[in-house]
């Protein structure tokens, strides 16, 4: 995806480049171009970075549940093993 907005933003500067206008018209469309490039790219870096810490919370949870099993799973062989000495 941040390939693609590159190209594009890339093609975007050529075109403004190669076009026959006024440098004063050239330099305010390439500062426009780059304005909005900049905000695309802000966005879908957000928008990767939003995933990411969703992923991210996802998998923190399951690890959580996992380590809770596992406590419980230790407690109950500890328990076990105690009753056992005792007897």
């Amino acid at each position: 995806m941040l390939g693609f907005v590159a190209g594009a933003a890339a093609g975007a500067l050529a075109g403004v480049l190669l076009a026959p206008d006024k440098g004063s018209k050239t330099r305010k469309d390439i500062t426009k171009k780059v304005k909005s490039v900049s905000k695309d790219i802000a966005e879908t870096l957000s928008e990767k970075v939003d995933d990411l810490k969703e992923q991210v919370n996802e998998v923190v949870t399951e690890m959580r549940g996992k380590a809770k099993e596992a406590e419980e799973k230790v407690k109950e062989k500890v328990n076990e093993k105690t009753a056992s000495a005792k007897a």
